[in-house]
């Protein structure tokens, strides 16, 4: 058996089940037991699971959200690079809404000299977007301290009065069952408002966010094209089935 098959059966497995054995993939995949350790770490690596003793776990982080410093310390080579290619998307004179996120924020230098118009629901992001003498609108409301994203139903009052060229999106977890998600309800309404202001919709994400699903769900996969660093091969035909997907190298 091929390694994306043996793969593709793990992670059917997980999802079915929520905990396997090695000793059960060991028969299962007709595989030896250095060939199924080596199968878990890469799937690890690429966070479609959880290592634990004797065998893995699916992961779940339904409601567990990491501060933007942590996230911030996180696969900051690939967002650049996915940043990159997100900001060359922007023409001149468009009017662009731009998600708290750490990926989305490394967008900004990419910014610099463009004839745009960003419309952001994030304080930090709004601040350095002004020091780069970039035309800026921040939604006004309460503060959320662990994102430092604007929430709140002032700030999704005065988004429904914005129309955008392009809205560059932030987002926990992608499933291609349930999704585009992300753990705290008010953020998942403006993430939802601002795909639906947009003509277009970037979801802007690294590797780890994939076969991920938080407690909310914000929109069905079909609602923003994805731009990423890359997508694990087990789902990759299950996602272009869904929509739009760009892997961007180096």
């Amino acid at each position: 058996m091929l390694t994306e098959e043996r793969h593709k059966k793990i992670i059917e497995w997980l999802e079915r089940d929520g905990l396997v054995k090695s000793q059960d993939l060991v028969l299962w995949l007709d595989s030896s037991e250095s060939t199924v350790r080596r199968d878990l770490q890469e799937l690890e690596d690429l966070g479609l699971l959880e290592r634990v003793h004797g065998g893995a776990k699916r992961p779940q982080h339904l409601e567990q959200e990491l501060g933007m410093t942590e996230k911030s310390s996180k696969n900051v080579q690939q967002k650049k690079i996915v940043a990159k290619y997100a900001a060359d998307c922007i023409a001149e004179g468009d009017v662009i809404y731009l998600d708290a996120g750490t990926t989305t924020s490394e967008m900004i230098p990419f910014l610099i000299n463009r004839a745009i118009t960003v419309v952001t629901n994030s304080v930090g992001l709004a601040a350095r977007l002004v020091e780069a003498q970039i035309a800026t609108i921040v939604l006004g409301g309460r503060i959320k301290l662990t994102t430092d994203a604007v929430v709140g139903s002032q700030a999704l009052e005065q988004l429904k009065q914005y129309r955008f060229n392009k809205a560059f999106m932030g987002m926990n977890g992608i499933h291609i069952e349930s999704g585009y998600s992300t753990p705290d309800p008010e953020e998942a309404i403006l993430k939802r408002a601002a795909i639906q202001q947009a003509e277009e919709a970037f979801v802007l994400v690294d590797h780890s966010k994939f076969n991920q699903t938080s407690f909310v769900s914000v929109a069905p996969l079909s609602a923003a094209s994805i731009l990423t660093d890359t997508c694990p091969l087990v789902i990759h035909d299950q996602i272009t089935a869904q929509t739009t997907l760009k892997e961007v190298s180096v």
